[in-house]
């Protein structure tokens, strides 16, 4: 057994329920409820899309600071290593021992951002803070 309930409605909304319930195979009872039904997931809807709304603001802007970080360290990197090109002389082909130096400290340097990377420190903190060098 259904539970009864007492609606009072405007004659408008009457008078369409009244003509929507006379054709066969449908009810008023059952025009209500869907109607109802509809509204109220409806609205639970916007409650879920008012709360998403806010999470994906937040989201949005964490990633414009994360995009807006990333082109600053990419454009300072760009810049150092045109100035590192400009200002560094080649290396003569005769150097053999300058060149096997420069090898070994590209070679600790990519070890170090491994190290780091691995650790999930922060690659921006000096070499004194993590506990290595050179």
């Amino acid at each position: 057994m259904k539970p009864r309930h007492h609606l009072y409605l405007d004659e408008d909304l009457t008078a369409q329920l009244e003509r929507l319930g006379s054709k066969p195979g449908t009810s008023k009872s059952a025009i209500v409820s869907d109607a109802l039904r509809d509204y109220l997931n409806r609205r639970a809807t916007r409650e879920v899309d008012d709360l998403l709304k806010v999470r994906l603001d937040r989201i949005s802007t964490q990633l414009g600071r994360i995009e807006r970080d990333s082109l600053v360290l990419l454009e300072t990197l760009s810049l150092f290593v045109r100035y590192q090109l400009t200002v560094t002389a080649p290396l003569p082909e005769a150097d053999k021992a300058a060149q096997a130096i420069g090898r070994e400290r590209f070679r600790r340097f990519v070890d170090q951002v491994g190290r780091q990377l691995a650790a999930g420190r922060s690659i921006g903190s000096t070499p004194s803070d993590n506990g290595g060098g050179q």
